[in-house]
């Protein structure tokens, strides 16, 4: 059913969330929404915005994340004075949408503003910065951020499970709470600025996975995009956290999505490459380039820079360079790691043993192996202004980038420009201009940018001894391959900025919206179950009345029946066919207008022993491979199959996972073997299919055969046989007859029925002109079929108002004309 409130959502975002009070903003383009949030813009209900034409003909894009990218500092006089923040990648992404793309921000600020201030201050930041920002209480916000973003999502998405308090921490409903409840109040936020038919609206990152979820509750066609800057867990870590399935449904992940078509992309971000080179450019940086050269002259500097957390692998690194100038000691004197520490954005037990082993490997390195003049790892713990950390990116011979688990990780990407330095730092440096610039990187193979890093050292930064040895070879590299390294390096990422990147996800956006107006969505489900289906503006139910009506008409029918799911209900007990059925069925046999056919999966013995009291049924067997028109003759191969030797490699495969999951069996037909697992347990289940798919694919690439999927079934059967044989035999058989059809009624519950649904809807030069044609599915679902009835139950109705027109004594037009 149509879903038209939210129910226990409503019940998650109460607890905590802020009421505002007067409300005095001048929005652009505003949508004034009275009401609850849950009513859907469907054929009952407007959705917002789409009977007001836009004033503004500029395409925009409402940029939503947890912190707007802006700056804030109080005055002496007690103001705020706002700018922009020029390392924000929110800010940097406007580079790649153009001119002609107008950008709103959502977000909120790293300050604490009063809430006697709060009107004032969003009415400044929206008429100058164009930011909407979103105010949260502080323990709120607390909740929110430190408590479920920081203590559950982030150390989950880094592959930390939650063993113990110090681990992760125990799951706290409280946090998800405050999470859900700040999303909503971001939804909200959205929702005073959406014009929702012509805005695209980014979402960035985990902090609000669940925010499209209340957007598309709102608004089912919102053209949305999510963009996860976090690396992605396996299943296996993912799915301990208690709230996994509410946290999916924000992007609905997958190819198709309930009729909808939904875009999957690894698409890395770039750098701001204009701002790196401006800050390069200073005086400051001129001269803190020259300081650091006179320091270290004579030394070759690596370099680390890297947030101060466990999944940074700063230890491992340090571990590393120890083990390093103790088996090489011609480096002492001669090699400098700088580890450049930023603080920790997290807080906690683990935060203070990271730092605490630091602290005490840099000691134990610089005791055993510095002297005077010399010390082998600097530790900057504190602060850098960004020229003093692109000054010592210049000046690293080689950037160690050695991370146990990362998202993208950039700094690979601005080592690379900044050593492409500039004529002013080429003069410093005493490097001529016209030589071949050179870098060395050694980055972790667990890092979002190794696989963009083609002349990078890849390392497993758990392997002391291989992180040892790569960082040797980077200091041995004849200068012609740092040359060419480098150059490698930087024609992919001065290409691939921010800009690129932020374009890229834009005309990916553009191209998965294109259809969305045309479309005719459905809000079905409660709370974070909420989904939207997309079905064709003229799918509808079909009236009874108007194809009985169609049936006492014409006078050639052809009925083509799926049987599981649609003569009997799915997940039934007893598949045999009921005494109601048979006896429909026979009425249509009788009426020698009509050629009625059962098209199923099953074998061709069990079909012939169910329906053996149908002598005029036709029947198609194992999706069709096998035809019979009567009881009482011949069954014949649509499909000629020379042999079945595939099934001497298929059986073992499917053999193997049938053991190996509990409550799987095979089926074996004469054309086809089907493992089925619909008793397994349902995530292992559908995982080793998944597998078993890839596996048979593999194995049967030069056999003449299909591997399928359904529901809870992989299938190989032979290439080209599909329900959609039957209709097209079915068809031709009559028109060579000199019968042609002026009814088609096809009816069918899943994927195998779509192609008769198809074939019956293309099939018009086998058909009357003026032919009535009913492709009906079984479900509000998407589907190439133009109809649907609810259930099994409403099909057999349906079936015996057909039967009754049949029986009638006046009969219709076509039984007087026999």
């Amino acid at each position: 059913m149509v879903s038209r409130s939210y129910s226990n959502l409503l019940d998650l975002t109460s607890c905590g969330s802020p009421t505002f009070g007067r409300e005095k903003k001048r929005l652009p383009r505003v949508a004034t929404v009275t009401g609850v949030l849950s009513e859907l813009d469907d054929e009952t209900s407007n959705s917002v915005g789409s009977d007001a034409p836009s004033s503004i003909s500029q395409e925009r894009m409402i940029i939503v994340g947890n912190q707007l990218p802006l700056k804030a500092h109080r005055k002496d006089n007690g103001t705020w004075d706002f700018t922009w923040d020029e390392d924000s990648l929110l800010l940097q992404l406007k580079d790649g949408l153009g001119d002609d793309v107008e950008t709103i921000y959502i977000g909120c600020l790293k300050e604490e503003i009063e809430p006697s201030e709060q009107d004032d201050v969003a009415q400044f930041l929206l008429d100058t910065f164009k930011c909407v920002p979103t105010f949260l209480p502080p323990e709120l916000f607390s909740k929110f951020y430190l408590g479920f973003c920081k203590q559950h999502l982030w150390p989950l998405f880094h592959y930390m499970l939650p063993l113990s308090p110090d681990l992760g921490g125990r799951f706290d409903r409280s946090l998800w709470q405050a999470y859900v409840s700040v999303n909503k109040i971001f939804a909200d936020k959205v929702m005073e600025v959406i014009s929702p038919d012509d805005d695209f609206v980014w979402v960035h990152d985990y902090h609000l996975m669940v925010l499209p979820t209340f957007l598309r509750k709102r608004f089912n066609r919102v053209r949305l995009g999510f963009f996860l800057h976090s690396p992605f867990p396996s299943s296996e870590i993912y799915r301990t956290l208690p709230v996994r399935d509410e946290l999916l449904r924000r992007g609905y992940i997958g190819l198709e999505y309930y009729g909808r078509t939904v875009s999957i992309k690894i698409l890395p971000v770039g750098i701001h490459i204009g701002q790196l080179q401006s800050v390069m450019n200073l005086l400051e940086t001129e001269s803190k380039v020259a300081e650091l050269r006179n320091h270290f002259r004579g030394q070759t500097v690596m370099l680390g820079v890297d947030d101060m957390d466990i999944f940074k692998g700063i230890s491992l690194k340090l571990l590393a360079m120890e083990q390093l100038l103790s088996q090489h000691p011609d480096k002492r004197g001669k090699v400098v790691l700088i580890q450049i520490a930023n603080p920790a954005r997290g807080r906690g037990k683990d935060v203070q043993e990271v730092q605490s082993e630091t602290y005490a490997t840099v000691k134990r390195i610089n005791d055993t192996f510095g002297r005077s003049g010399y010390t082998p790892v600097i530790l900057i713990d504190t602060p850098l202004q960004s020229y003093e950390r692109i000054a010592y990116y210049v000046i690293a011979e080689c950037c160690l980038v050695t991370a146990v688990r990362d998202g993208m990780n950039l700094i690979p990407y601005e080592y690379i420009i900044c050593r492409q330095g500039s004529e002013k730092i080429d003069e410093i440096l005493g490097i001529n201009p016209f030589t071949q610039k050179k870098s060395m990187l050694v980055v972790s193979e667990f890092i979002g940018c190794s696989p963009s890093l083609s002349g990078a050292i890849r390392v497993n930064p758990w392997n002391i001894d291989a992180v040892a040895e790569a960082m040797e070879s980077a200091l041995i590299v004849p200068e012609s391959e740092k040359q060419m390294r480098h150059e490698k390096h930087y024609r992919y990422v001065s290409t691939h900025d921010v800009a690129y990147w932020a374009r890229s996800f834009l005309q990916d956006l553009e191209r998965a919206c294109r259809d969305h107006l045309r479309r005719r969505c459905w809000g079905i489900g409660f709370g974070l179950g909420f989904r939207v289906i997309a079905l064709d503006p003229n799918f509808r139910k079909l009236s009874v009345e108007h194809i009985v009506s169609a049936y006492k008409r014409t006078k050639h029918r052809a009925i083509l029946l799926d049987y599981d799911g649609t003569m009997v209900q799915p997940g039934s007990i007893s598949t045999t066919p009921n005494a109601e059925a048979v006896g429909i069925l026979n009425s249509l046999c009788r009426d020698t207008n009509n050629c009625v056919f059962i098209v199923s999966g099953k074998e061709r013995k069990t079909l012939n022993e169910w329906f053996s009291s149908c002598e005029r049924l036709g029947i198609a067997a194992e999706h069709g491979y096998f035809v019979r028109t009567s009881y009482n003759a011949e069954w014949e191969a649509c499909v000629s199959v020379p042999d079945f030797d595939w099934k001497q490699i298929a059986e073992p495969v499917m053999q193997l996972y049938m053991e190996t999951t509990d409550g799987s069996n095979i089926e074996a037909k004469e054309s086809a073997l089907v493992w089925n697992y619909e008793y397994a347990d349902r995530d292992f289940g559908s995982c080793q299919a998944k597998e078993l798919f890839d596996h048979l694919e593999s194995v049967l690439t030069n056999e003449p055969v299909s591997v399928k999927s359904g529901p809870n079934i992989v299938e190989v059967k032979p290439q080209g046989v599909s329900k959609g044989i039957v209709a097209e035999r079915l068809l031709l058989t009559k028109k060579q007859k000199g019968v042609i059809p002026d009814f088609v009624l096809c009816i069918g519950d899943d994927r195998s029925d779509e192609d008769m649904f198809e074939v019956i809807m293309s099939a018009r030069a086998s058909l009357s002109p003026v032919a009535d044609v009913f492709p009906c599915t079984v479900g509000q679902k998407p589907s190439k079929a133009k109809y649907y009835l609810e259930d099994t139950t409403e099909i057999l109705r349906m079936l015996q108002g057909l039967a009754n027109a049949s029986e009638q004594p006046a009969g219709s037009s076509s039984h007087s004309s026999h």
